[in-house]
């Protein structure tokens, strides 16, 4: 399906060196501010307490919030759990305070408010479990990584793997860098978005990757460059359907999502729209400096002839 077709071949290489500066200083940046001021990491990387209560009927979030807010806590998760009348807070730990006298505290502020709030559970997260959540995002992240490079060597050629793992380690550093300038909240959902802006973005790398091939294939007496313009402007159409629609979902999760989903959705636009950026110019550009050419794609036996070639139909 196509919005439009575009009549004529974008000069998307003519932009691709000054665009990929601007990514560089970008993601030097995002390094420097990683290295820094880190990463504002949640409870569940952290250790803390976790707290469940309830409520005789549905309870309204922002005033647990500014009772949690009065305790001297800055921005702590609050969300309902189960349904509207639970409600699960997750403090971080606090010096001198142990996980019992942080629940006794959070407990009677909110029976200030409400005197039927009822205890339901509360749980110490340590600081060793928080360990093991990082040592295992970042081993899946390696994961991801690795799997995305072999699928890629395998399906096209090693300078188009080399090329997706760029454009992908480009937007999640960006986005880690986004969260330490700012420091918002780093939990297990926004890590979960960073996975996923993985997938999303080596995804559209691979649309882009394959039109370059086919392009190859029929195109016979098309520069590099040319081919890779051409392939970029065919999938114009599709990558606008397919981010336009993504985006438009992850923006009312932004925006109508509440406190809950606010961070993830955050790291899923910026995710979406640095992997519409980093498909076109990054992964392409990075594949084109490698020196990508018709003979690391198309190896040996026929190929579908250009119909414009008055050789059409002869054996390469």
């Amino acid at each position: 399906m196509e919005l439009f077709r575009l009549q004529r071949t974008i000069p998307f290489t003519r932009h691709m060196l000054a665009l990929n500066l601007v990514s560089l200083v970008t993601f030097v940046l995002a390094v420097v501010f990683l290295a820094l001021r880190g990463l504002n990491l949640s409870v569940e990387f952290t250790g803390g307490t976790v707290i469940e209560v309830a409520y005789p009927q549905p309870a309204d979030l922002a005033p647990v919030r500014e009772a949690v807010a009065q305790l001297g806590y800055g921005d702590v998760p609050v969300q309902h759990f189960g349904s509207a009348r639970d409600v699960l807070v997750r403090l971080p730990l606090r010096e001198g305070l142990s996980s019992g006298q942080q629940t006794e505290q959070l407990l009677a502020a909110l029976r200030a408010r409400t005197p039927d709030v009822e205890l339901r559970r509360t749980e110490f997260v340590g600081p060793q479990v928080g360990r093991e959540l990082v040592e295992g995002g970042l081993l899946a992240l390696a994961f991801v990584i690795g799997g995305i490079m072999l699928y890629l060597a395998l399906r096209f050629e090693w300078k188009f793997a080399l090329a997706a793992i760029v454009a992908n380690l480009h937007d999640v550093i960006i986005i880690l860098g986004f969260f330490a300038f700012f420091q918002w909240e780093f939990s297990l959902a926004v890590l979960a978005a960073v996975l996923a802006v993985l997938g999303y973005s080596v995804n559209e790398s691979v649309v882009i990757f394959d039109r370059i091939r086919e392009t190859f294939r029929r195109q016979r007496k098309m520069s590099t460059r040319e081919v890779i313009d051409y392939a970029i402007t065919s999938t114009m159409s599709r990558t606008i359907i397919t981010h336009g629609s993504t985006e438009a979902m992850v923006l009312s999760m932004l925006i109508f999502g509440g406190p809950t989903l606010h961070y993830f959705a955050l790291a899923l636009t910026i995710g979406i729209l640095f992997g519409i950026y980093s498909s076109v110019f990054v992964a392409a550009g990075v594949a084109m400096w490698l020196g990508v050419k018709r003979e690391d794609l198309v190896k040996g036996g026929g190929t579908k002839a250009d119909p414009n070639d008055p050789n059409a139909g002869a054996v390469v």
